[in-house]
């Protein structure tokens, strides 16, 4: 769809292609309905100037008259519509044009009482199931590569870095975005994701391990922080004494942590379900984890923080978006492709996105007085001559098909007439005889 109008706001046209084919269309049949109107007069002037004025002359030229008529009626029922006959302003007539301001209230009202409504809506949001669809589209790598390429473009677009409104506005943004999100669950969710697998537990039994081996390797150190953190009077032999049993139990609970059947594992694994289940149901645990993200985000530190952090992260992306050596495009699209598979495969994740969508479709149900209200406005500032062209490409090519039929019913019509009135003349002596 391209734009088309004269006037304040565009209207939408159809492609050029679509455009020759619907304006061909068009004219065939205004020149089928006018060629039928012509043969009409044709065979009316004919059956006139016909030397025998027979019964059968008599009924086709009462049909052709009467189809002439009913073309005619037609033609000008049509043309009305959408400007006026013959150039001359007749009354009520160039309906459309002059009335498009109503009709864009009209419009406007009519789509937000029938279709920007819950009831409609999210019956039919729910059966169309965009995640699904969503999903079966990304998975395509074509279509995975398309959408990447429009989220750089997007990307690329972005406000330079370091302006001071957008900072303000990015410490607004995120901060308020951050009070409002529950963190509790989110890092219960994490702590359950970081703990509850197979490569968590070798990565965890791998940070076991390296932890331990620092530990040992830096005994000669830790001898030396506990001496100098220690009073004058305690023996160094006793700090020594003390350096060596907190770095064998250190060890030793290493090492035992990462026995998957030892009783320390054992408990720290309790402690973690815990602490799961805690930031998950426990009120307590919830308030004092927004307490003290919202203490953080009320420093003036973390903000300046926040603001600066983006500028950093948007600095270095636009580099790589500029780079044509940066392999960004194939690992967005790698991962958009990801995305597919997971939102197809995963039911939290599909019902995660199907929540979104829905209460993206619910804000924007909630603007539908200000939608019915910008397609008033946008109809009212359409060129009214603009309007006729574009309505009369959309609609007049089926209108022709009202003059082509009410040219010929016109024409039965005259000659059902004909015969009627013939009839009754005929058989009026009887029917005289019969009402007596």
């Amino acid at each position: 769809m391209t734009s088309f109008g004269v006037g304040h706001s565009p209207i939408l046209r159809l492609s050029s292609i679509d455009e020759i084919q619907v304006r061909r269309a068009l004219r065939r049949n205004r020149i089928l309905a006018t060629g039928l109107l012509v043969l009409m007069v044709v065979i009316a002037a004919g059956t006139r100037l016909y030397p025998s004025q027979g019964w059968v002359i008599q009924l086709v030229r009462a049909g052709a008259e009467a189809g002439i008529v009913g073309g005619l009626a037609d033609w000008f029922a049509i043309t009305v519509l959408f400007r006026h006959p013959f150039g001359i302003p007749i009354p009520h007539t160039a309906i459309l044009p002059r009335n498009k301001d109503r009709i864009g209230r009209s419009l406007g009202a009519f789509v937000e009482r029938n279709f920007l409504v819950p009831e409609t809506i999210l019956p039919k949001l729910h059966k169309a199931d965009l995640t699904a669809n969503i999903a079966a589209w990304l998975v395509r790598p074509e279509n995975a590569a398309m959408a990447a390429d429009q989220i750089i473009t997007l990307l690329k677009r972005l406000p330079a870095t370091g302006d001071r409104e957008q900072n303000e506005f990015i410490q607004r943004a995120v901060g308020e975005q951050l009070r409002r999100l529950d963190l509790a669950p989110l890092l219960a969710r994490v702590v359950d994701v970081l703990t509850s697998s197979e490569e968590s537990d070798i990565l965890f039994e791998r940070l076991a391990r390296a932890a331990e081996n620092w530990i040992a390797a830096n005994r000669t150190r830790i001898d030396e922080m506990v001496g100098q953190n220690s009073h004058w009077w305690i023996p160094r032999t006793i700090d020594r004494r003390i350096a060596t049993k907190v770095v064998d139990s250190t060890i030793d609970l290493m090492h035992h942590l990462r026995q998957r059947d030892s009783e320390v594992r054992t408990q720290f694994r309790a402690a973690v379900t815990k602490l799961t289940d805690d930031l998950m149901t426990s009120s307590e645990q919830s308030e004092k984890i927004q307490r003290l993200k919202n203490s953080l985000f009320d420093d003036a530190e973390v903000r300046t923080w926040i603001a600066s952090a983006w500028s950093g992260f948007s600095e270095r992306l636009m580099q790589d978006l500029s780079d044509p050596r940066s392999n960004i495009g194939s690992t967005l699209q790698s991962k958009l492709v990801a995305l597919g598979h997971s939102m197809r495969d995963d039911a939290s994740l599909r019902a995660l996105v199907d929540s979104l969508i829905e209460r993206l479709v619910s804000l924007l149900i909630s603007f539908r007085s200000e939608i019915g209200s910008w397609i008033a406005e946008v109809v009212g500032s359409w060129d009214s001559h603009t309007v006729s062209d574009r309505l009369e490409l959309v609609l007049g090519s089926d209108l022709q098909y009202i003059r082509i039929n009410g040219t010929m019913v016109g024409a039965l019509v005259g000659c059902a007439i004909y015969l009627l009135s013939t009839d009754v003349i005929r058989f009026e002596p009887l029917l005289r005889d019969w009402f007596r």
